[in-house]
Order: C-alpha cells, then sequence, then structure tokens
C-alpha cells in the first residue's frame, strides 16, 4: 500500500455537494481493495493560468489516498469518464502538503558578538554574515543572479519542494517561461531535477502558464 496525491479540477459550475459526491464515489474505487483516504483539501474555485476544454476557471480538490496499485485502474478509468473533472493528475506522495506550500527548513540561530552600542537591536547584521556556502547536500529556495558567489537571500531554505507552491517556482522562471539554468539559479543538480518536475506538474495542472505572457 502507498500514498498518492490526487489533484482534480472540476468545472467550477459545479456546487460543492456535488463534487463532494463525486469524489466519495472516487475514493471508494480507490480504497475498495483496502487502505484509506488522509487528507481532502478543498482549494475552490480558482483562475486557470491557461484555458482547458474553453473554461477559463476550476474548482481545484486536493486528495491523499492510501491504496493498492490494483485498485488505481479502474479509479482512473472513471475518472477519465467524468465529463465535469477537467482534468487530474494521480501521483505518488513525497511529503508534500495538501496545501499549495513547500516545507522550509529551520534557519538557524544566529549568534553574534554583543556590541557596547547595540543593546536587542540584531537587525542590523554585517554584510558579511549574509554569505553562505553551499555544500551541495542541500538547494537554497532562491538564487543570486549572475555568476557571482552564492549568496543566502531573505527566507529559509526549501527542504522540499511542492509541486503546487506556485509563487516559489515562478521564481525559477524567465520573463518568456523558460525554467532558469543552474549556472543562474546556484542549486544543486538534484534540486534543478525536482524543479524541473515540480513546474511540469505545475503547468498540467494549469496552475503555471506554459509561456509567461500567456492569458487565460
Amino acid at each position: 500500500m502507498r500514498l498518492y496525491e490526487a489533484v482534480y479540477i472540476f468545472d467550477a459550475a459545479l456546487d460543492e455537494a456535488a463534487i463532494n459526491e463525486k469524489l466519495e464515489r472516487y475514493h471508494g474505487l480507490a480504497t475498495e481493495a483496502g487502505g484509506e483516504v488522509s487528507a481532502v483539501d478543498l482549494w475552490g474555485v480558482r483562475q486557470l493560468a491557461y484555458p482547458i476544454q474553453k473554461k477559463n476557471s476550476g474548482y481545484y480538490v486536493v486528495a491523499q489516498v492510501n491504496a493498492v496499485t490494483e485498485s488505481l485502474p479502474e479509479f482512473e478509468r472513471i475518472l477519465k469518464l467524468d465529463e465535469s473533472l477537467l482534468r487530474y493528475l494521480l501521483v505518488l506522495n513525497e511529503g508534500e502538503p495538501t496545501s499549495g506550500m513547500s516545507i522550509l527548513a529551520p534557519r538557524p540561530p544566529v549568534t553574534a558578538t554583543p556590541r557596547d552600542d547595540d543593546d536587542d537591536d540584531d537587525d542590523d547584521l554585517p554584510e558579511e554574515e549574509d554569505e553562505i556556502e553551499d555544500d551541495g547536500r542541500t538547494s537554497p529556495p532562491e538564487f543570486a543572479g549572475g555568476r557571482g558567489r552564492r549568496r543566502r537571500v531573505e527566507g529559509p531554505r526549501i527542504q522540499l519542494l511542492n509541486f503546487k507552491d506556485v509563487s516559489t517556482l515562478s521564481r525559477f522562471l524567465t520573463e518568456s517561461g523558460k525554467i532558469l539554468p543552474r549556472r543562474t539559479t546556484k542549486v544543486t543538480a538534484a534540486f534543478q531535477r525536482q524543479l524541473g518536475s515540480a513546474i511540469k506538474r505545475a503547468r498540467y495542472l494549469a496552475l503555471l502558464p506554459y509561456v509567461r505572457d500567456h492569458e487565460a
């Protein structure tokens, strides 16, 4: 038994009661051979990054289901037959929450020598304390432009990148919608691969456009 995550995009014309009825049917098929639904997150109606079946908005639902592999073919067959389901994505869950947020690593505490002219104001840190070395084992959430030294920017590092985290993924895209290369982002090779996969999934789900200037 494995944990799967399903993202559904329903026709925005459906009400919540009708969507819950469909979800109950879907998840009953997914768990009939054993398993359970561990989480359901109703995002509600959202603007699509590009039209799907001539629709400019859709009702997003994210669910996490523990299921056996044998029950998935019939589950997906029913999803494909539902005309009110604009699109869906079923993937193995790797620890991502149902929300559109990535998991951030805790920021290490900053130790500084007390100064006589600064009692408890630790906001004005020396500029050199903003530099950080990358040991290749972790990936920064953002990047320093150009080919200069890797530099810590505001915010903690990303521990687990969520493919539904549009705000973070957008930072790694150019104005034309292309994924920034490693020589620019300064992230590890492993993080760059995760980034590419996450952006492809977000685009398929119309969370991100395929081109930056695409208007729904």
